[in-house]
Formats: structure tokens, C-alpha cells, sequence
């Protein structure tokens, strides 16, 4: 059940590219439940040019912390991204419906990953390995530098990698790796569109079961301004209340 609380950062860390990962204490003690490829929604304090909540995935709940892995994209994040320990955030959450959980223990699972896409998919990874699956990874970015959190997954699962300009891991998008081509029962998938389009329509080729979070536009992350609407095969949906998480079945990718 969402609610408004009042969340201490406990610790920031800076990574490349202005990014920060931000650990942070609900003030009242108690941490809400909340399941992999929920998001939250946060209030930007001391920013004239940041009126919205900025939606983030959940990256993950470990140890009393809520972690959000967040991009420094605009006004807004610049500002969280710059935050210290000690300040405190007003934060919506939990909200949207997250990851399905795999029928068996064995199926063989790829969770795929681009940008800040992969956010979502580190703590959907490790409560996949703490029920008792094997989930692997693929991690895709432009550079190096824009591989982030990678100690985190590799204590998660098999981590396979892929960068645009060949200087970590495989050259070019996660489609140019082998292991997504290898015998899979189900994806599941977060990143730019285009990327995610691409590993629909692989999937389907594959006839693999697969799950996309979607990353679109967010302003009131409850359904009521109607600025992330998706098209799908029951009709237009809001992505923040429907999703974030939606089978690739459900959508009309592939008429576009």
C-alpha cells in the first residue's frame, strides 16, 4: 500500500557520469514492503525548476536501507545526485506493479539491462538468488564508464556485458551477445526503448516469455495526469498504475 513518508539519507555515493547511488532510512523505523520493478516518487527539495516528483526505480531493500540508484538527467537529479548524508527527502512509494516471478526454480532467466535500466533489475536479481533461482545477467552501455554497480550484480548472478564502443566486454548492444541467444525461458528487460523493442522482438522470434519496465514520462506516478500512457492490446494504459512492468504481449510494439 503506498504512502508519503519522510526518508534520511544515510549514505551517497558518487559514481561516473554525475550518477549517484543513495541509500536512505524511512524516519519513522518502518521500512514499507515493496517488490522488485516498483518505483518511488520523490519530492526535490530547494529546486525552483523541479515542481514534479521524480519517479526511480527501486534498486534495492537491504539491511533497513531503501537504495536508489539515480541518473543525473536533469535539474532535479543533478540536485538529489548532490545531496548529502544526513538530509532529508519526502518520498511517495511504494507504486506501479512489479516483476512475475517464474513458475519453476529451473527455468533458465536473463535480465537485461541499459543505463539506468538496470536499476530495477539488481533487486529483482537478488530476490530471485535468495527464493532459489539462477538468474544471470546483461548489462549493456555506451562506454566503460557507463557500467555501474557491477560488484553488486556479480554477487547476484552471472554477469555478461556489452558496451557500444567495444571498451568492456562485447562490442555493440546487448542483441550483439551471445548469451541472449542461448536457450532461455524467459526475459525480463529495462533500458532505453529501442533496446527494449529489440529484445521484444527477439523474444518473440525466440517464442521466450518476456517482461519489459517501461520508462516513460512519469509526472504523478498515481494514473491521474495521464502523461505516460502506453498503447497496448486492452487499449491505453498509464504506465505508472498499469505498469511499470508489462508482458511484451500486452503491448503493440510490434505494429510500430
Amino acid at each position: 500500500m503506498k504512502e508519503k513518508s519522510l526518508f534520511e539519507i544515510i549514505d551517497i555515493e558518487s559514481l561516473p557520469l554525475g550518477n549517484a547511488l543513495m541509500k536512505l532510512r524511512p524516519c519513522s523505523g518502518k521500512m514499507p514492503d515493496m517488490e522488485p520493478g516498483q518505483f518511488v516518487n520523490i519530492l526535490v527539495p530547494d529546486t525552483p525548476g523541479a515542481f514534479l516528483r521524480r519517479p526511480i526505480s527501486i534498486c534495492n531493500v537491504c539491511d533497513g536501507l531503501l537504495w536508489l540508484f539515480i541518473k543525473a538527467a536533469g535539474t532535479g537529479t543533478r540536485h538529489l545526485c548532490s545531496m548529502k548524508a544526513g538530509e532529508k527527502l519526502d518520498i511517495v512509494l511504494p507504486l506501479g506493479n512489479g516483476f512475475t516471478m517464474p513458475e519453476s526454480k529451473d527455468a533458465r532467466i536473463l535480465l537485461i539491462g541499459g543505463g539506468v535500466g538496470i536499476a530495477p533489475l539488481l533487486y529483482f536479481g537478488i530476490r530471485l538468488r535468495e527464493q532459489g533461482y539462477n538468474p544471470r545477467f546483461l548489462l549493456g552501455g555506451a562506454t566503460a564508464d557507463s557500467l555501474q554497480l557491477l560488484d553488486e550484480f556479480k554477487k547476484a548472478g552471472e554477469v555478461y556485458i556489452t558496451t557500444d564502443d567495444g571498451s568492456c566486454g562485447v562490442r555493440g548492444t546487448v542483441l550483439a551477445h551471445d548469451i541472449i541467444r542461448s536457450q532461455t525461458d524467459r526475459f525480463y528487460c529495462c533500458g532505453p526503448t529501442p533496446m527494449m523493442k529489440g529484445v521484444a522482438a527477439l523474444a518473440r522470434e525466440m517464442n521466450v516469455d518476456c517482461e519489459v519496465s517501461l520508462e516513460n514520462r512519469m509526472a504523478c506516478g498515481l494514473g491521474a495526469c495521464l502523461c505516460c500512457v502506453e498503447d497496448t492490446i486492452e487499449g491505453h494504459r498509464c504506465v505508472c498504475s498499469w505498469g511499470p512492468v508489462f508482458n511484451t504481449k500486452e503491448l503493440k510494439w510490434h505494429e510500430s
